[in-house]
Parts: C-alpha cells; sequence; structure tokens
C-alpha cells in the first residue's frame, strides 16, 4: 500500500482571521479558498509541500447537527480543546519567536518534553492548539 496524509481539517470561526494566521504569520501558501451559503473553506500548506494540507472549515457544516450539538461544538472550540494540528520546524526558538511577536496566544514556552522532544504551542484565532516541535 502507498498511503500518505494529504490533508487535515482544523475549524475555523473566522476565516479571515485564520487566513492571516496561517498565511502571514506561519507562511502557508493559500491552495484554495471555496465559499457556499456564507461559509469559507480555505486550504493552506507549507511552501514546497504540495502534498500537503490543512482545510480551515467552518466547524458548524456538518448536515444534520442539532442546534444543541452546534452550540457544543462551539462552546468545545472557545475552550481551546476541540482540534489541534502538530507541526515541526529546524528552528525551535525563532519560530517561537516570530509567532510570540505577532501577538499569536502562547500556551507553552519551548520546553524538553519527558517523551523525547523539544516543542512550544500557541493557539490560532479559532482556539485550535498549534504545537511545533524542533526537528532532531
Amino acid at each position: 500500500m502507498d498511503i500518505k496524509i494529504h490533508a487535515s481539517f482544523l475549524p475555523h470561526t473566522d476565516p479571515d482571521a485564520s487566513l492571516a494566521f496561517y498565511r502571514d504569520i506561519l507562511g502557508f501558501e493559500v491552495r484554495g479558498d471555496v465559499g457556499h451559503a456564507g461559509m469559507r473553506w480555505i486550504t493552506v500548506g507549507p511552501a514546497g509541500q504540495p502534498d500537503t494540507a490543512i482545510v480551515l472549515h467552518p466547524p458548524t457544516a456538518t448536515p444534520g447537527l442539532t442546534e444543541e450539538e452546534r452550540q457544543t461544538i462551539l462552546e468545545v472550540m472557545a475552550k481551546g480543546t476541540y482540534f489541534g494540528v502538530n507541526l515541526s520546524t529546524t528552528d525551535l526558538d525563532g519560530t517561537f519567536a516570530k509567532l510570540e511577536s505577532s501577538g499569536a496566544e502562547v500556551v507553552q514556552e519551548p520546553t524538553e518534553q519527558p517523551y523525547g522532544v523539544r516543542d512550544c504551542a500557541f493557539r490560532d484565532p479559532a482556539g485550535n492548539e498549534i504545537r511545533i516541535q524542533q526537528l532532531r
């Protein structure tokens, strides 16, 4: 079998703020920006990695969700515990400094973890945890 991860999905609550975070702060390429029925799906990905993408999507666009389910999703997102993604870099301190100076919400400063990685964490505009580890 030849299976690869092509796209991961992260919810957004403000497409323009999310676009600015992933494009302008993280430096991701915009690969698609599709609107439908007042909602937007934005596909971004790291430069030089055309086969890897994150789709920023409206969290409550799933057909059949009840109003109670929609409210629960938005509440969990607001707490920052709904979704997240792990990224990697060769320069954790430089990446941390750039994100911190951009005003991104810091969750954790660069830390040596007991499980063998050095990483930090931020929240994107929707509250998703963005964990970044340094490649060894």
